[in-house]
């Protein structure tokens, strides 16, 4: 079995990020696609970041209405700071018979350099950067596969900043995920 990780903050998880889960998925023919929610990410600003919970339900509701998509609360339950090869290193455990596909966006490129453990990371998984607006492909290691996806321009700075602007970010997100932020005031 293929198996894509997609990790990240997902604060929130917008149509860009569900968009690049399901291109990947159906390019590299992975059986199934798990989203990560950090609980704090290493290389970020946590001031503006919503509660793992929610930013983990959000992804639950994203995602339940496709059979590929999962999500996993691994670096949740363990709090604290999350580290890729922590969370490499358990899905190799619970999937020691499978390929796995470690999934992020080209905008994280900048920090590679300073993940923890990347020497391993990489012989661990198959690596794969996929093209974000804005965040071109350069200096590409040879231990990363790239794949162009559809150019999606959405953030989830963006959404964050137009809710506390009270503009509207419909459609940016899944109904349910904006129906979920507006119930709970997230962002404000």
């Amino acid at each position: 079995m293929k198996i894509g990780i997609l990790g990240g903050t997902f604060n929130p998880i917008h149509i860009g990020h569900l968009i690049l889960a399901e291109e990947i998925r159906e390019k590299l023919c992975l059986d199934k696609v798990i989203f990560v929610p950090a609980y704090f990410p290493p290389h970020k600003d946590n001031s503006d970041v919503a509660p793992a919970a929610a930013r983990y339900d959000m992804i639950k509701i994203a995602t339940k209405n496709n059979k590929y998509f999962s999500v996993s609360g691994i670096e949740i339950k363990r709090k604290g700071r999350s580290y890729t090869i922590d969370t490499i290193r358990e899905f190799n455990e619970s999937y020691p018979d499978e390929e796995l596909y470690f999934i992020t966006g080209s905008d994280l490129l900048k920090y590679l350099e300073e993940w923890k453990d990347l020497n391993e990371i990489i012989k661990m998984v198959k690596f794969i950067v996929a093209t974000r607006p804005g965040y071109p492909l350069e200096k590409i290691p040879s231990y990363i596969s790239t794949l162009a996806i559809r150019a999606v321009d959405v953030s989830a700075f963006e959404i964050r900043a137009r809710v506390k602007e009270g503009k509207s970010f419909r459609y940016l997100v899944p109904e349910a995920v904006f129906d979920y932020i507006n119930k709970n005031k997230l962002y404000k």
